[in-house]
């Protein structure tokens, strides 16, 4: 087996992008096949390699390609499922690129026509169809526009798992066999499918002829690089994730200190209360004491009693109160412990960060 492997950022930049005729021939089969439309002239707008994609906020390597019509495309090959959420990602690059058009001075009916189309090595969507086309629809499927040709921002989508990887050779479409191809193209002649292409199919062979222009040093240059862009991603993600959790700390200990306002609140309260308690005790003894006044007295110490019963509701309210959002907190601190232990952290690290005890750590999850 060959070194070539056309599913890295890398390589599919390198293979359909380098300023050469090899590239640009594969290029133009590579989107007339995919877009199903005649390709006869297109620019690579974006060539070069990207050299430092270690702050990038998603490392990619696209292809910006652009026909002799203006039509504008992106190309991008999407290996996995990433946490950097791709239903987002994608009409994003979509608007992006759409965007990007210089309409200064111009009419809107100038636009030209924009795609994104990224080749995913995940399924995405819960059909049969290897590749979809989005644009601008009302529910119910009313297009935007009254005319195909009118839509002049689409996004592309090629689902590669889809290919049944069997099926003969003679039954796969232009489509099923460039993606066979994609996949396993670095079995070259040992993949019988991959060898009766090369033989065969004008398409294929135009492939292979730039592939066979890269050397296996130049491959394994691809890899590596390939493999440090997807650390760099993993990383970024990660740090993501961390600043997630920091944030549901940092909730976590505002909510501790509104809890300890509140218990303080209702310390004080009921302080007042056993004072107030206090003042009445004193004054029934008085009225015990004046004979001739108790009628009097026992009216003043029954109101004085209905008193203190309202305050001791409401005292034992705002208990009750501050008890609910203890627990409520402490529920939001046991989901934050689970999501830390979830994604790796050990009880000691969570203790640390928590500024809790093991055992409370382990209190709190029961």
């Amino acid at each position: 087996m060959r070194s070539a492997n056309l599913l890295n950022d890398f390589a599919f930049k390198y293979v359909f992008g380098e300023d050469c005729k090899e590239a640009n021939d594969a290029l133009k089969s590579l989107l007339t096949v995919f877009l199903e439309r005649k390709v006869n002239k297109v620019v690579v707008k974006n060539s070069e390699m990207v050299k430092d994609y270690s702050k990038m906020k998603s490392p990619r390597l696209d292809l910006l390609v652009e026909f002799d019509d203006q039509t504008m495309v992106d190309l991008e090959m999407q290996l996995r499922q990433t946490k950097d959420n791709l239903m987002n990602r994608f009409p994003y690059y979509s608007a992006r690129l759409h965007g990007s058009q210089d309409m200064e001075g111009k009419s809107y009916s100038q636009l030209k026509e924009t795609i994104v189309m990224i080749f995913f090595n995940v399924n995405i969507f819960e059909n049969d169809n290897i590749c979809n086309t989005f644009r601008y629809k009302c529910d119910g499927d009313l297009p935007f526009v009254k005319e195909e040709k009118e839509d002049r921002m689409k996004l592309r989508t090629i689902e590669m798992p889809k290919v049944d990887l069997n099926k003969p050779l003679e039954v796969m479409n232009e489509q099923e066999k460039m993606i066979y191809y994609f996949l396993n193209c670095h079995k070259g002649m040992e993949d019988s499918k991959i060898k009766m292409m090369i033989e065969s199919d004008e398409v294929i062979q135009m492939l292979e002829k730039r592939v066979e222009t890269i050397s296996d040093d130049r491959w394994k240059k691809i890899i590596e690089d390939f493999q440090k862009l997807h650390e760099n991603e993993e990383r970024i993600e990660l740090q993501l994730e961390l600043e997630e959790l920091q944030k549901a700390k940092e909730k976590v200990r505002k909510a501790q200190e509104d809890v300890r306002k509140a218990e303080e609140d209702v310390r004080k309260e009921q302080e007042d209360v056993r004072k107030e308690q206090e003042d009445v005790r004193k004054e029934q003894e008085d009225v015990r004491k004046e004979q001739e006044d108790v009628r009097k007295a026992q009216e003043d110490v029954r109101k004085a009693q209905e008193d203190v019963r309202k305050q001791v509701e409401e005292a034992d309210k705002k208990v009750e109160d501050a008890n609910r959002q203890i627990e409520q907190m402490n529920q939001v601190m046991k989901q934050g412990i689970k999501a830390m232990l979830a994604n790796g952290m050990n009880l000691e690290l969570i203790s640390k960060s928590l500024s809790k005890s093991e055992d409370e750590i382990m209190e709190l999850l029961k």
